[in-house]
């Protein structure tokens, strides 16, 4: 191994610095680089070991980005991308659920601020929410219910 080249460790800690990554997601952008079979594997262990790579940390991460913008269905596809515990996504979905009107509520007002006066500007209102991974049932509420349908 020149000095030119990282390892596989040094790549994987490079990925790390920048923002959390599941195991998964490592295994995916360092295999190419993998020379020995069974190196990324052993480099990631000892990584998942002291602690660099954690998958809670990524769950995580990934809601405090997202949540404000982001309804279940979209951060509940992103971390499935990301090769995580459905158990845990499911567990960290959970707690999501109850925000979800309040959070489609403020990207909404951030997006539109005023009820659609017309059919066209309602479906492209709700087409925007739900493009952000907001569900029907709350689409529904926000765009038809507005602003003074905050009391349920």
């Amino acid at each position: 191994m020149s000095f030119a080249q990282p390892s596989l460790k040094g790549r994987a800690l490079r990925l790390l610095s920048v923002r959390e990554h599941s195991r998964a997601e490592l295994e995916r952008k360092l295999r190419r680089f993998e020379e020995e079979p069974g190196a990324l594997a052993q480099a990631l262990d000892e990584l998942q070991a002291k602690g660099f790579i954690d998958e809670q940390r990524v769950i995580e991460s990934v809601l405090h980005r997202r949540a404000a913008k982001l309804g279940m269905a979209r951060i509940k596809q992103e971390l499935q991308d990301k090769g995580l515990d459905p158990q845990a996504v499911g567990e960290a979905l959970a707690g999501l659920q109850a925000s979800e009107r309040e959070r489609a509520l403020a990207v909404w007002r951030k997006k539109f601020g005023a009820p659609p006066l017309d059919a066209l500007a309602a479906a492209k209102q709700m087409r925007f929410l739900a493009s952000r991974g907001f569900g029907a049932e709350v689409i529904r509420r926000v765009v038809l219910g507005g602003v003074g349908d905050e009391d349920d």
